[in-house]
């Protein structure tokens, strides 16, 4: 059976690092999930057949932790007792001012005469920076300096800011298409 008491990393076997390699973590994830399916405990006891799903829900939120980069960044913190903090308290003015910008293009995008290039332009942008993003998270948390964890927490929380721009990029196109 599982470890229920084993972080992310140790259930899935990779090293406790940001930069991990998605095949190798497919192909765990669908390894425990074979282990772990409820057709191999059909005949088990209440007791194996419970621990059996507690442990595929284990692995199921595992996985979708390990595979995204601001969770898996946020996880990392939190292992490393530092949790990221929601909000904008720890963020520089500088990147602040990028976001008020970010957020003017994407309003001021439905009003253009062609809101699906000015989008499309934006989403790019945000993308790129997003990727940077990810790199700096990556060295940080990587990186072995304790010292670095604050930092590391601000690059997270600049992440979660983009990836929430993201998805509001991706909701007025959604909108746009449905207006049409």
């Amino acid at each position: 059976m599982l470890d229920l008491s084993q972080n992310y990393f140790e259930l899935f076997g990779l090293p406790e690092r940001y930069a991990i390699d998605p095949a190798q973590l497919t192909e765990r994830y669908r390894d425990l999930q074979r282990r772990l399916h409820p057709d191999r405990y059909a005949q088990a006891s209440d007791q194996e057949r419970r621990l059996a799903m507690q442990g595929a829900t284990r692995v199921n939120e595992a996985h979708r932790t390990l595979k995204s980069p601001l969770a898996r960044a946020m996880y990392l913190l939190e292992l490393r007792g530092l949790p990221a903090e929601p909000g904008s308290a720890s963020m520089s003015p500088a990147f602040l001012m990028e976001q008020m910008e970010l957020r003017e293009a994407l309003a001021e995008a439905r009003h253009q005469d062609n809101p699906y290039a000015a989008l499309s332009t934006l989403k790019q942008d945000v993308e790129r920076r997003i990727g940077a993003c990810v790199g700096a998270v990556g060295g940080l948390l990587d990186g072995g300096d304790p010292a670095q964890l604050d930092p590391a927490r601000e690059a997270v929380n600049e992440l979660r800011f983009l990836e929430k721009l993201r998805s509001e990029v991706d909701n007025l196109e959604a909108l746009l298409d449905e207006e049409l």
